[in-house]
C-alpha cells in the first residue's frame, strides 16, 4: 500500500448554501464543485487547497450517515481521506494489520474516485477513507 497524499479532509454541515460562503469568504476558498452522491445520502462542494481537498457534506435523509453523524456528534470534521494507488490493495493491507474495514471493496463515491471506509474504532476514533481514481 502507497499513501501519496491526504485527498481530503470531510467536514459534515448542516447546510451547503450557508458553509460555502462562509468557507469562499473567510477563507478566500473557491468552491469548485457541487454533486449529490445519492446513494451515500448526501451533497458535497470541494474546495483545491494545495494537494488537499475540503469536502463539505450535507445530508439529504436525516437517516443518511452525515444526518446520523450530525445529529449525534453535530457539525464538524467527519473523516480522513488518503490518496492511495490501490483501494483493494490498501483494504486487504489494513485487514491483514487487524484494522476493521466498513467496505470489504471499493465502490463509487464524489468526482468518481474509488473509495472505500475503515471503521474509526480501530484507527483510533478517526474514520478513515482510501481513494483512487
Amino acid at each position: 500500500m502507497k499513501i501519496s497524499h491526504i485527498e481530503h479532509i470531510g467536514i459534515a454541515v448542516e447546510n451547503l448554501e450557508q458553509a460555502i460562503p462562509f468557507y469562499e469568504k473567510a477563507f478566500g476558498l473557491t468552491c469548485y464543485a457541487v454533486e449529490e452522491v445519492t446513494d451515500q445520502k448526501v451533497r458535497t462542494a470541494f474546495f483545491q487547497v494545495g494537494q488537499t481537498k475540503i469536502e463539505l457534506l450535507e445530508s439529504t435523509d436525516p437517516e443518511g450517515p452525515i444526518g446520523k453523524f450530525i445529529a449525534k456528534k453535530g457539525q464538524g470534521i467527519h473523516h480522513l481521506a488518503f490518496a492511495v494507488d490501490d483501494v483493494a490493495g490498501a483494504l486487504k493491507h489494513a485487514e491483514e494489520q487487524g484494522v476493521t474495514l466498513i467496505d470489504k471493496g471499493p465502490r463509487k463515491g464524489a468526482e468518481g474516485l474509488n473509495i472505500a471506509f475503515l471503521h474509526p474504532k480501530s484507527t483510533f476514533g478517526v474514520l478513515t477513507e482510501f481513494c483512487a481514481e
